[in-house]
């Protein structure tokens, strides 16, 4: 056994939160923002968008940046300040951290992309001589974590960044999980931050995958995703730990499953996304009749939506499917960071007694045939529900939680 000391149950809990979206920063702001079916797309400020014939980002104006730190670019510091929060909002003890090893699991899909275009740019037009050092040392998607461990002065932690892309916060909450239950560390901050750039949006834009106005999921008129920024992080401790301090908890992590199409670099198999669907569930020992409320990776494209929801339809099979939000409608896609910002909004809704919804939706395609929560968010008591992530070379990642109830668990309020 490690350092960790697992609890003897091997239940692992959310007790702390933490995120930076474009409807809401801090748990009370993304809540405030879920529950009013808010939404954040707007004409890009970030970065030149000149040439190209439309283009809306989800971005986050009120997060400025430490100029303090210039070691730190922005997805990084996003990071860091999603970690402190989940902290905070643990009610964990700085001094308590520091005296338990650790783990700090980062997923992000690029990284301090923004740095890495104005680095490129510098080398077009003036040569190599010219680029920026601070920039340069600061563009390792290493670097991420690290900020985490410097800002909370945590030294006896594994630090990991995992670049798995759109599924990259759901691979890192099962890491946390996996370190947790072996009993290698005491607590694990996890989750995903990303900030779009000019390459990322040009990316999207030349593969016809961009939304013209709005990011409509499952809606006949979709015509795509709009790019998001922020990060969210998850503190996650085993249920002992959890009930010895007194912590609040948000959800328990039950478990989750991973697999690799390896077949087509942008176009998901909806085999492989039912049976890394049907493994989440079976690995948790939850029967598809038990699940409230999915979380759609949800990207609006053309293709994506009628495959995810016939996977869901799959996974389900003659149960109608639970209802199906897709939050890039509101937050638009924060790659590294969309599965954990997807899994704090299935949490909210655990816990707060609601689903989330998904918003701009018209009239559904009759090719996705899901209730997709419309427009505002609904009134309901959800136990338990499936997080479902998708991410560019064939990378699935779902990962199952559940309602923490503490009268039916026989714990005093």
């Amino acid at each position: 056994m490690g350092n960790g000391a697992p609890g003897r149950s091997g239940r692992v809990v959310v007790t702390g939160i933490g995120v930076i979206s474009g409807i809401g920063i801090g748990r009370a702001g993304f809540l405030d923002g879920l529950l009013a079916g808010r939404g954040s797309a707007a004409p890009v400020t970030a970065f030149d968008v000149t040439g190209f014939e439309y283009g809306k980002v989800c971005e986050v104006p009120e997060f400025a940046v430490d100029e303090e730190r210039p070691h730190y670019g922005r997805a990084t510091q996003m990071i860091a300040a999603a970690a402190l929060m989940a902290v905070e909002d643990a009610g964990m003890a700085l001094t308590r951290l520091r005296a338990g090893r650790g783990l700090i699991a980062v997923g992000t899909t690029e990284g301090e992309a923004r740095d890495v275009d104005e680095m490129t740019t510098t080398e077009v037009n003036k040569g190599l001589a010219d680029l920026d050092p601070v920039l340069a040392r600061r563009a390792r998607l290493g670097r991420m974590p690290v900020s985490v461990a410097d800002d909370l002065g945590l030294e006896d932690v594994e630090l990991v960044t995992l670049p798995d892309v759109c599924a990259a916060g759901n691979y890192a909450i099962g890491y946390g999980l996996d370190a947790l239950r072996a009993g290698e560390v005491s607590y694990a901050l996890v989750g995903g931050a990303d900030s779009p750039c000019r390459k990322s949006f040009a990316a999207f834009y030349r593969l016809g995958a961009l939304a013209r106005d709005e990011c409509r999921p499952f809606a006949v008129d979709r015509t795509g995703v709009v790019l998001g920024e922020g990060s969210a992080m998850l503190l996650l401790e085993p249920l002992e730990s959890a009930l010895e301090r007194g912590a609040l908890i948000h959800a328990e992590v039950l478990d989750y499953n991973f697999n690799c199409d390896a077949g087509h670099p942008t176009r998901p198999s909806e085999e492989r996304v039912t049976q890394c669907l049907r493994g989440a569930l079976d690995n948790a020992g939850v029967s598809p009749a038990e699940v409230d409320l999915v979380m759609a990776h949800g990207t609006a494209t053309k293709a994506n939506d009628p495959m995810e929801a016939a996977a869901f339809t799959e996974v389900f099979g003659d149960l109608p499917v639970p209802p199906v939000a897709a939050i890039k409608s509101m937050i638009g896609h924060t790659m590294g960071g969309a599965a954990a910002h997807s899994g704090i909004a299935a949490i909210l809704g655990l816990e707060h007694g609601f689903l989330p919804p998904t918003i701009n939706h018209t009239t559904t395609d009759p090719e996705c045939p899901v209730d997709c929560v419309p427009n505002r968010a609904r009134r309901a008591e959800p136990k338990i529900a499936l997080v479902n992530s998708l991410g560019f070379g064939g990378l699935n990642a779902a990962v199952v939680l559940k309602r923490f109830d503490r009268q039916a668990e026989g714990i005093g309020s």
